[in-house]
C-alpha cells in the first residue's frame, strides 16, 4: 500500500522522496490475508452464532503461534491501559491487538449509502477500496452476471479487504 501511495504522489507530480521502509513485508500481509490467515479466521468465525472473542483468539493460536515469527504472544507491559491478546511484527514494528468486539464489528454489513459515497470519491485509493463492493441490486440482477459474488447483505468490511485489490 505504501508503495502504490507513493507511486501515486509521482504519477500526480506531487514533489515526493520515495522511502525505502527497508522490510519484505509479504510474511505479515500473508498472515494477515493468505486462507486461514487472521482475516481468513475472523470472516469464519463470523459464520458460527455461538463464536466469541475466546474461540477466536484460540483459533488463531493456534494456527499461527509457533508457526509464524510475525504472530506473537502478547508481552507484558503494566503501561498498557488494555488487555492484548497478541502481536503482529510488521513495518511498525511490534505491534498489540485487543480482538474484544471484532466478531461483533465484523457481522455489521456495509451501509451501501456510505459506501457509494466512498466509491464516488475523488481520492483513488478510497474510491479503489470500494470498487468490488456489489450492491445487494447488483447481486440480484441478471445483466451483471460477471459481476455477480456474494450479496452485499453478506459481505463484512474484511471480506471485502480480502477482494480489494488495494489491500496489497
Amino acid at each position: 500500500m505504501f508503495i502504490q501511495e507513493q507511486e501515486e504522489y509521482w504519477a500526480e507530480g506531487i514533489p515526493w522522496t520515495f522511502i525505502d521502509f527497508g522490510l519484505d513485508l509479504q510474511a505479515c500481509i500473508d498472515l494477515i490475508e493468505k486462507p486461514m490467515g487472521v482475516l481468513s479466521i475472523l470472516e469464519e468465525e463470523c459464520m458460527f452464532p455461538k463464536a466469541t472473542d475466546t474461540s477466536f483468539k484460540t483459533k488463531l493460536y493456534d494456527n499461527h503461534l509457533g508457526k509464524s515469527a510475525n504472530f506473537q504472544r502478547p508481552r507484558l507491559d503494566k503501561k498498557r491501559k488494555y488487555e492484548t491478546h497478541f502481536e503482529l511484527v510488521h513495518y511498525a514494528g511490534v505491534v498489540p491487538y485487543n480482538i474484544t468486539g471484532w466478531l461483533d464489528k465484523n457481522r455489521d454489513p456495509l451501509n451501501e449509502t456510505v459506501v457509494t459515497l466512498f466509491q464516488k470519491s475523488s481520492h483513488k485509493l478510497m474510491a479503489g477500496l470500494f470498487e468490488n463492493y456489489i450492491s445487494s441490486e447488483m447481486a440480484s440482477d441478471p445483466k451483471a452476471e460477471g459481476r455477480r459474488r456474494k450479496s452485499a447483505s453478506f459481505q463484512t468490511v474484511s471480506q471485502l479487504h480480502k477482494v480489494s485489490p488495494h489491500a496489497r
